[in-house]
């Protein structure tokens, strides 16, 4: 027989209730702590050593709070000895963004430290015999990357209607877009995304766009909650943006024309807080030193 509507189920309603001094509800523990941004300091066995460094970091200190928005300001740091580099480094760190470019005028590794927005450049000659050169710079993403991203002679734009094989279904559509939007981008543009999850496409259509846009001398990994990997093309402003989960699997593939993908820069408000950020670790540096 079916139980009668007409009488609640048990457990429910009033008398339900365990009466006080009992046992109730067990409810799971609220977070009581959240992560906050701690300064890092290096440990510094002998102070005298660490005042070429501080020196250094006071001189980019100055800088960032100089820094302005759609400027790029540059500090060689060529003159500093192995400990101090060591002291610098440390107090630095490591951020989420970094940049490998790799052409036939040399190699340059590039390095986001912990404060967004200030970057740690090392070029390499392709003479091995020549020191490799080093630099900070503070800015949304680093000027001699963007410099020589691209080719200085694109190669001529192809006729993308007899390009079509067996197996292109959308291919030839998406490159007249990019072609396009390339050809007309200028400084100030708006990014332009083609989002290729989204797009029907076949294994002969990746083929065919990666052939015709080429490859760049560019590459870009952002760490975060997973991956994003970004590749120069060689064409101007066309870049192959892709993201990973943490078990890198592919989640989303763009193509974006820009003057660099948005993902890879740091934003003004972001390098504000990395020079008040900077100015903490002087502080307490000067303080442990004095």
């Amino acid at each position: 027989m079916s139980a009668s509507f007409a009488h609640p189920p048990i457990g429910f309603g009033p008398g339900s209730a365990p009466p006080e001094g009992e046992d109730g509800l067990q409810y799971l523990a609220m977070p009581s702590g959240v992560s906050v941004y701690a300064a890092h300091l290096p440990e510094i066995d002998d102070p005298e050593r660490v005042r070429p460094a501080l020196a250094f970091l006071e001189g980019l200190r100055d800088m960032a709070g100089q820094w302005g928005p759609g400027r790029s300001l540059l500090l060689k740091r060529d003159g500093l000895d192995a400990a101090s580099r060591a002291v610098v480094d440390d107090a630095l760190g490591e951020g989420e963004v970094s940049v490998l470019l790799d052409d036939a005028a040399g190699r340059i590794e590039v390095q986001e430290t912990v404060f967004a927005g200030i970057w740690t450049l090392r070029a390499l000659s392709p003479d091995a015999a020549q020191p490799a050169r080093e630099q900070m710079e503070i800015g949304a993403f680093p000027r001699a990357v963007l410099a020589r991203a691209f080719p200085a002679r694109p190669a001529p734009v192809p006729d993308i209607a007899t390009l079509a094989t067996g197996g292109v279904v959308n291919a030839l559509a998406i490159l007249t877009e990019l072609l396009d939007r390339s050809a007309a981008w200028r400084p100030g543009c708006a990014a332009h995304v083609v989002n290729l999850s989204l797009l029907p496409h076949t294994p002969e259509d990746l083929e065919l766009i990666a052939s015709v846009l080429g490859r760049g001398g560019v590459t870009i990994l952002s760490r975060g909650y997973g991956n994003c990997r970004i590749e120069a093309t060689a064409t101007p402003h066309v870049w192959r943006v892709r993201y990973f989960n943490s078990m890198d699997t592919l989640i989303l593939d763009t193509i974006e024309v820009a003057e660099v993908p948005e993902i890879a820069c740091a934003a003004p408000e972001d390098i504000t807080d990395s020079a008040a950020r900077l100015a903490e670790i002087c502080a307490a540096l000067a303080g442990g030193d004095a």
